[in-house]
């Protein structure tokens, strides 16, 4: 079975692609060195805590919450393991099935998120939404609905 010649990008798809790449490393970076610095989480500790709060009781089965948030579930336990260690989630016991368990919000993980989420939005709202026009925004919103689409096509 023979491979197909690759399409190659053109130049201008090249630029855009690389200059997306670049764009999303650095805001990455930034936003994580920020988290750390002003409210001392990780950007996987946020981002769990956040998964944590969008939902009723602040409890996921650990299934859920590695669906919700796109991740392994062997990184999932490993980070875990680390924010239960510094009090930011508990395991709970599943009642209705003896194999799974929840991963709950602790009163001191409400305490992290309560006081790194305003910081977090203004370095948001700083970085990247004054950035754009509300035009701008919208484009970026259907842009990034396309590719995700297109990804859950092709993954699905």
């Amino acid at each position: 079975m023979s491979e197909q010649t690759p399409h190659w990008l053109t130049s201008d798809e090249q630029r855009a692609w690389r200059s997306f790449i670049r764009m999303h490393q650095r805001l990455t970076a930034t936003v994580i060195r920020d988290l750390q610095a002003h409210a001392k989480l990780s950007g996987a500790d946020f981002e769990i805590l956040v998964a944590l709060t969008d939902v009723p009781e602040s409890k996921l089965r650990f299934q859920d919450l590695a669906k919700a948030i796109d991740w392994e579930q062997s990184r999932l336990s490993h980070q875990i393991a680390r924010m239960i260690k510094r009090g930011l989630v508990c395991r709970e016991e599943c009642s209705e099935d003896g194999r799974a368990a929840y991963v709950c919000l602790t009163p001191a993980g409400h305490d992290a998120i309560r006081t790194a989420a305003p910081h977090h939005v203004r370095t948001i709202r700083n970085l990247v939404i004054d950035a754009l026009g509300p035009e701008d925004l919208a484009t970026l919103g259907r842009i990034s609905g396309r590719i995700l689409e297109q990804l859950d096509r092709t993954e699905g």
